[in-house]
């Protein structure tokens, strides 16, 4: 499970660290399955509603094993 959490956070700053290179959210680079061009700002906010949605799914499993609800 470590290696896990470490390979994430080395994935994790990686992004920081090409976010934090690119003087743009509208810089644009390439999607490689389609060649159609894609935003910075684009690409981020698939990723923080990718992590929304995920979190969600945590939460569901979670209640199911304790049964406690959040707030």
């Amino acid at each position: 499970m470590s290696e896990a959490f470490t390979l994430w956070r080395n994935e994790c700053q990686t992004s920081r660290d090409i976010v934090a290179a690119t003087p743009s959210l509208e810089q644009t680079g390439t999607v490689l399955s389609t060649g159609q061009p894609v935003s910075l700002r684009r690409v981020m906010v698939h990723l923080i509603a990718e992590y929304a949605r995920r979190n969600g799914h945590a939460d569901l499993l979670r209640e199911a094993i304790d049964g406690a609800t959040g707030q």
